[in-house]
């Protein structure tokens, strides 16, 4: 139980919350959910989304040690983790990649995610992958598909899901959308960097993804790590606040 005291006149008015409430799955819109992050799941998660297409899909997994956490999420939203067909992986760090071997072990889900980035995965790759920083080993993962051009399209569950290759905080970093109810749901990880030459960041690679990202127009921005954005205009201030940032 947390507790934050209010002052209301001459009185502190203290407001109990309960911890478990702020640790729950949020919905983020019809069949879309914020399942992991570092409130919700690990201190060291990403922002992990589930999409519920008849088939469920996650983008991004977590570092690992929060797998449990995340299915009891799924369960919570009254989901079978079974049925986790896909793991869309957005970049090679960590915190997005740690817990697809126990998704893809588990419930056999087929893991994707771009070529250059699979690499540092499939070899197990602690520097490039981060996993040093977490004073963790990370394995080698199989990836089962591997995406090369600049645009691809998945269909799961009869929904098509277009993964697009946005480099700039890795060279192989990915940014997926999808148009569902009427909306474009855009899963924009990592927006904010950082960006570090020991894990191959390009600045100018990076401008070019967000001006990319901006023509989508996108009415829902799912970030990585900081949560979502909505509508249109927040979704455009957000990714040219760092724009204006990273080139004043």
């Amino acid at each position: 139980m947390l507790s934050i005291t209010a002052f209301q006149g001459t009185k502190n008015v203290v407001i109990f919350l309960n911890r478990e409430d702020e640790m729950k799955p949020k919905k983020v819109t019809d069949d879309i959910y914020l399942i992991g992050d570092s409130d919700i799941s690990d201190s060291r998660d990403c922002s992990v989304y589930l999409l519920n297409l008849g088939e469920l899909v996650l983008i991004d997994t977590g570092a690992g040690p929060s797998v449990n956490k995340i299915v009891q999420n799924i369960e919570k939203l009254e989901l079978d983790p079974a049925k986790i067909s896909t793991v869309i992986l957005t970049h090679c760090h960590i915190d997005h990649v740690g817990g697809a071997h126990e998704f893809k072990r588990r419930f056999g889900s087929r893991i994707v995610m771009h070529e250059v980035d699979s690499t540092a995965v499939e070899t197990g790759d602690n520097r490039m992958t981060a996993a040093h920083w977490y004073g963790v080993n990370f394995a080698p993962l199989a990836v089962d598909t591997k995406l090369s051009k600049e645009e691809e399209r998945l269909t799961v569950g009869g929904q098509e899901i277009i993964c697009l290759h946005t480099p700039g905080h890795t060279p192989g970093s990915i940014s997926v959308y999808l148009d569902r109810g009427g909306k474009r749901i855009l899963f924009g990880q990592d927006i904010h960097g950082p960006f570090l030459a020991e894990f191959g960041a390009n600045m100018s690679h990076w401008q070019k993804s967000m001006e990319k990202l901006l023509a989508l127009k996108a009415d829902i921005l799912c970030e990585g790590h900081f949560g979502v954005y909505q509508p249109n205009k927040k979704v455009t201030e957000y990714i040219e606040r760092y724009i204006e940032e990273y080139w004043e």
